[in-house]
């Protein structure tokens, strides 16, 4: 006699369902919110209306990219905001004023076309993630703390750079070559707006370096376990300063672009962008526990914050409920990620223990 094969218990329809649901969270709540301001909102549907939450959106993409690499790696910024205003301050400053090198006894100034203006104003951007990183991986600072002290360092270096003033009338100059300098916010490229464009470009860089480089490979590592990526051969600390500075460059490019389409800079400019940011890359599917997390769904969680925001403005909804809103939407984003992680996790033992009763 031969013994029959155990066949492994397949799992019930409604925990399939419920676990569809939950990956695919970051969907159904695009659908939802914009069915929900098309039927609700006066002119949602409207072409001048896609245009414009086309660039909200883009602004909080960029930022939710950089915060997704940094949450992947059980990190968080909180200085994204701080160092949006700061570069932006600094793109008004090297607009108007160039570098000064009075001060060095030279009797004239260094004047930046738009291009190098926008390079260099990265470069500061990049440079306060470099100090997030080295604070967090040489210090041992925690990320939250860290992150915290540069979000007042970069306010307040951008409050001294004006005395609190605006940077107004950016128009540049024709004669050193940055009277371009409001296209980079405000310019069309084949119809759509020039910061799409050059957020595409950056999500899927983003995306291939997440999903095909071994860089990508040890940024999940060293979120899913530090210690054990370690051991293997992963150099965590470079990632982790990496992560920063790559968030700081999106932070940069946030603060120029919106200095450019303002053609104006303030050195409030990007307070609370922090929090935009982390509730799009949560929503879009990003482990707070770090190890998890896709820049798609980064893109997504970034519509559904964009909608909200500008679907509650166009109902007259109050700024006051809108900041509880966004509230409540990463509270249950996070809620809902936890779900998921421990259905995944019984779904995983009842199949492990199938396996095993099979063999």
């Amino acid at each position: 006699m031969t013994a029959a094969p155990v066949s492994a218990p397949a799992i019930s329809p409604g925990t399939s369902a419920l676990l569809f649901l939950l990956r695919a969270r970051t969907f159904v709540a695009l659908i939802l919110v914009f069915t929900y301001f098309a039927v609700m909102a006066p002119n949602f549907l409207s072409l001048a209306n896609a245009v414009i939450i086309s660039k909200h959106v883009a602004l909080n993409a960029f930022l939710a990219i950089g915060m997704t690499f940094v949450i992947i790696t059980g990190g968080i910024d909180l200085s994204v905001g701080s160092i949006v205003g700061l570069c932006g301050m600094v793109a008004g400053w090297l607009v108007i004023n160039g570098i000064d090198l009075g001060m060095l006894g030279i009797g004239y100034s260094i004047q930046f076309n738009s291009l190098e203006v926008a390079v260099l104003t990265v470069i500061v951007g990049m440079f306060v993630g470099l100090i997030n990183g080295l604070l967090i991986t040489r210090l041992n600072v925690a990320p939250f703390i860290a992150t915290l002290g540069t979000l007042y360092v970069a306010r307040g270096a951008a409050l001294l750079s004006s005395g609190g003033r605006t940077f107004p009338n950016l128009q540049g100059n024709a004669e050193y070559g940055s009277d371009s300098f409001p296209f980079i916010g405000s310019g069309t490229v084949l119809g759509l707006p020039f910061m799409v464009w050059l957020l595409i470009a950056v999500a899927l860089v983003a995306a291939y370096l997440a999903n095909r480089t071994p860089l990508g490979r040890h940024i999940y590592a060293v979120g899913g376990n530090e210690r054990g990526a370690a051991l293997s051969g992963v150099k965590v600390n470079q990632v982790k300063i990496f992560v920063y500075v790559f968030s700081g460059f999106c932070a940069a490019l946030v603060g120029v672009i919106i200095a450019s389409q303002l053609q104006a800079a303030h050195p409030a400019t990007g307070e609370t962008f922090e929090l935009n940011a982390i509730a799009a890359a949560v929503l879009g599917g990003t482990s707070m526990a770090g190890g998890r997390g896709r820049i798609g769904g980064t893109i997504v969680g970034a519509f559904v914050i964009g909608i909200l925001s500008d679907g509650l403005i166009m109902m007259g909804v109050s700024s006051f409920w809108q900041t509880v809103i966004k509230g409540l939407v990463i509270i249950a984003a996070v809620v809902i990620d936890q779900a998921q992680s421990k259905l995944q996790a019984r779904v995983a033992l009842q199949q492990e223990a199938a396996a095993s009763r099979a063999a």
